[in-house]
């Protein structure tokens, strides 16, 4: 059922990126869709076993893998590392453009 909600998250994400035709939503779209592709992973990732793996008196338990948080903190911080220059991109097309839609500024930019 979660995973369910995750993949629809993804696929609003990408419905977004694909019909919305203003820039910034666009980039919310990729925000939501990165968002939930970080959730899958997690979602999967947890599966594997819920203790952290530190030393302990416990034996033969199912730790959880360190390695996937580290991808996941890696990917957010890229993730919001593309945002804003995504954002800074769209703020220089707004000063030379009067609209943030896609068509218009491609009409205004065609020879």
């Amino acid at each position: 059922m979660l995973e369910a909600f995750v993949l629809a998250t993804i696929l609003c994400g990408f419905f977004g990126i694909i019909f919305k035709k203003n820039l910034v939503m666009k980039i919310v779209s990729m925000d939501v869709m990165s968002t939930g592709v970080i959730a899958y992973y997690v979602v999967v990732a947890s599966r594997d076993g819920l203790l952290t793996p530190i030393i302990s008196k416990a034996k033969n338990v199912a730790y959880a893998d360190p390695v996937p948080q580290a991808v996941i903190l890696t990917g957010i911080v890229i993730g919001f590392s593309i945002q804003a220059l995504m954002l800074v991109g769209v703020m220089k097309l707004a000063r030379d453009n009067p609209t943030l839609e896609s068509n218009e500024i491609e009409n205004n930019n065609t020879p």
